[in-house]
């Protein structure tokens, strides 16, 4: 059996990088490069460094940006008061789909896994605790996901905003959670944007 040739395999192992992305469908995604116009190929490595190149973190909310700071924290039509706490920039534009946001986010990039070896240092959590302290925020939504890593950092949120309780008087901070509705093991930008819509419209108070 004749060896692949050296590009052909270096981009089959890249593309097997990729979360999601198995060997076979790492082959087939290579062979479908090949079989197309140079010119589409061409597109898709421009566009790849392009997004290396360009796009950054918003310094204030941390979603994906090519200016800092992003359109949303930007925007003086937003409410500034209330800031919703996401995973992922995917996250965001789930519920931007949804046109029934109007606040600002804050995005964690990931979720505590004690298992994984994830911890608060890892995430911009720190981040979000000075936002609080600097910032007039009255509400903070946890929209994590609905999993156990999801739960488990947004309990770990509710316990450390109550600590910031004492420094924030008189202001007061309320902390609500996404209304259930949303499936339990599932991720948020994979859920439907009428139910996404009535879990930001019925968010709950989570009593802190």
């Amino acid at each position: 059996m004749s060896e692949l040739a050296p590009p052909v395999a270096a981009l089959i192992e890249e593309f097997s990088k990729l979360p999601g992305i198995g060997v076979k469908t790492a082959q087939r995604l290579t062979f479908h490069v090949l079989r197309s116009p140079a010119e589409q190929a061409r597109r898709l490595a421009e566009a790849i460094l392009r997004v290396k190149e360009s796009i950054i973190y918003c310094s204030r909310c941390f979603n994906i940006t090519e200016h800092d700071p992003c359109s949303i924290c930007q925007d003086p039509q937003r409410d500034r008061q209330v800031v919703c706490v996401v995973e992922e920039p995917l996250d965001v534009l789930a519920l931007e789909r949804t046109g029934a946001y109007k606040g600002l986010y804050h995005v964690l990039h990931g979720a505590l896994s004690p298992l994984e070896g994830i911890g608060p240092d890892n995430l911009r959590i720190k981040e979000l605790l000075e936002r609080v302290r600097q910032e007039e925020i009255h509400e903070i939504v946890l929209a994590t996901n609905p999993n156990f890593e999801g739960e488990y950092t947004a309990n770990y949120l509710v316990s450390r905003l109550k600590e910031l309780k004492p420094e924030l008087a008189p202001r007061q901070l309320k902390i609500t959670s996404l209304a259930r509705g949303l499936p339990i093991g599932g991720d948020l930008e994979y859920a439907d944007e009428g139910t996404l819509r009535r879990s930001i419209e019925g968010r709950l108070d989570l009593g802190a």
